[in-house]
């Protein structure tokens, strides 16, 4: 089975970041995880699939089309903000980018569950979580945890 990680966050002005994220870790072989909408989901995924990757849409709603189109296969959950936790889970790392309280979330679900988090300067702040200067030490970073 091949690594899954979740990239999480929000911001249009982290989007170039995410972007190179998505891309860097779709070049790794890893498939790319997110909360499936826009920003920071949808740049993640656009540059995982620019890059040939495989994507992954884990969505708050009842409804497959509100996905960004970048998305590959697409998990509707119904229940909204709760959604953050299957988002954590399924990745084998999380990287988070920009973002406010859903991403605090997603950060505090993913090391309850043991999962490896770093987080891109520009991200929610928490003891113990590791903070990448670039895109590229990010996932250098979380893909190290997992080797």
């Amino acid at each position: 089975m091949g690594v899954q990680v979740s990239v999480v966050g929000s911001g249009a002005e982290w989007e170039a970041a995410a972007e190179e994220i998505g891309r860097l870790l779709a070049e790794r072989g890893c498939t790319v995880v997110t909360g499936g909408l826009g920003e920071v989901m949808s740049a993640a995924h656009r540059g995982a699939k620019a890059a040939g990757g495989t994507t992954i849409a884990i969505l708050p709603g009842e409804e497959r089309d509100a996905a960004n189109p970048w998305a590959d296969h697409v998990v509707v959950t119904g229940v909204g903000h709760a959604r953050n936790l299957a988002v954590a889970a399924s990745g084998d790392a999380v990287i988070a980018v920009g973002g406010e309280w859903g991403t605090l979330a997603e950060i505090a679900f993913a090391r309850r569950l043991g999962r490896p988090v770093v987080a891109l300067a520009g991200a929610p702040q928490v003891d113990g979580i590791e903070t990448a200067a670039t895109p590229a030490e990010a996932v250098e970073l979380a893909l190290r945890h997992l080797e």
